[in-house]
């Protein structure tokens, strides 16, 4: 029986390394090897199972690559919202608390437990007293206004002054995660139909690409710092962590359907490209199928994933790896909240640094 860590996939991190082994480790490919030959009509469900973190927006994109191939425009589910809003909370309510300072925090329970969001019945309607009481300490508009006046400063003003326990515990760590970051050139190859009509052409040509994905030769990032509808450039972790928590807000408030970008295109009768922007970045699908109609079977599937990018042998987080001291006393908390910030789908291992933790 294989292991967990076969079938998922397991990132292998030495910092201070030089790449390629600053870091290391890929994901099976189980789009490719289990579609083939599956009902095109199946490959949601399969791809929504494989993919389980995600599992929203890997269905959504399944359903639309499949309609695209077969030339369908028919109307998708609107999920990608909520449930990118929820995976937000998540990592914000259940991973943050541990990966920003030492201790456990009694708040953030608190918080869990009250967030509508999170409830049976789950509803926006309350957010914004949630998040004012839970995760803020003022108004989410108001938040949010200063936050797109001047993205950084306001963030750092927010933290700094902040009185609930998620400023104090950014606080607590921003000594750390304001330090620069190497950065590769945000992934916007969704801006256009050209940009994707080349993407699907390089996952065609190369059955490798999906797992060593380059735009124009060169790595990318992708996350919700990297949206077509911002301007503004991430250059700490702190950049990202205040991204996580902007989209957080602006998902939760009225208007927020209209945050993500989602799409699909029809490359050629039987191919299909589909898109979205969700929680950890940008998700991509691609379908060959054979036949027509509720006969058609998955002749070939490529999906290409946030991690993929942002954990490329060459990519940021890997440049940034390689710049850290193994021997300094700090870089164990480091390298937590480098991957803290972009956030793998993987588990991660970290070989030679004294008390290396990981997610």
């Amino acid at each position: 029986m294989m292991s967990l860590d076969a079938l998922a996939g397991v990132l292998r991190v030495q910092p201070g390394a030089p790449r390629p082994a600053a870091l290391s480790g890929q994901r099976p490919d189980w789009a490719a090897r289990l579609a083939v030959g599956r009902p095109a009509q199946s490959l949601p469900d399969l791809l929504g199972a494989v993919f389980s973190l995600c599992s929203h927006a890997h269905r959504l994109c399944a359903r639309a690559a499949v309609d695209a191939a077969q030339g369908r425009n028919a109307p998708l589910p609107d999920t990608l919202r909520g449930e990118t809003l929820r995976e937000h909370l998540r990592r914000i309510l259940l991973d943050w608390p541990a990966l920003l300072t030492a201790g456990p925090s009694a708040e953030a329970p608190r918080a869990l437990a009250a967030c509508p969001v999170l409830r049976e019945g789950a509803s926006t309607d309350n957010m914004a007293d949630w998040m004012q009481h839970h995760l803020l300490g003022v108004a989410p508009t108001q938040w949010l206004a200063a936050f797109e006046r001047a993205p950084q400063q306001a963030f750092a003003d927010w933290r700094d002054a902040g009185q609930t326990w998620l400023a104090r515990r950014l606080r607590d760590s921003a000594a750390l995660a304001d330090a620069p970051l190497a950065a590769a050139p945000p992934l916007h190859v969704h801006a256009s139909d050209t940009g994707l009509r080349s993407l699907a052409a390089a996952m065609k040509q190369d059955p490798a690409f999906t797992r060593r994905p380059r735009i124009d030769g060169a790595c990318a990032e992708t996350g919700c710092w990297t949206r077509l509808a911002d301007s503004a450039l991430a250059r700490s972790a702190s950049d990202r962590f205040a991204a996580r928590l902007a989209e957080l807000v602006r998902l939760a408030l009225p208007g927020g359907e209209a945050r993500l970008r989602s799409g699909r295109i029809g490359l050629a009768p039987g191919e299909g490209l589909a898109w979205a922007e969700m929680a950890r970045g940008l998700l991509v699908h691609h379908v060959l199928l054979d036949g027509h109609g509720d006969d058609a079977r998955i002749a070939a599937c490529h999906v290409l994933a946030p991690t993929e990018w942002n954990f490329d042998v060459d990519g940021a987080v890997a440049a940034a790896l390689e710049k850290l001291d193994p021997a300094a006393p700090d870089c164990a908390r480091r390298v937590e909240l480098l991957m803290a910030a972009y956030d793998p789908c993987v588990r991660y291992e970290v070989a030679g640094v004294r008390e290396a933790a990981h997610a």
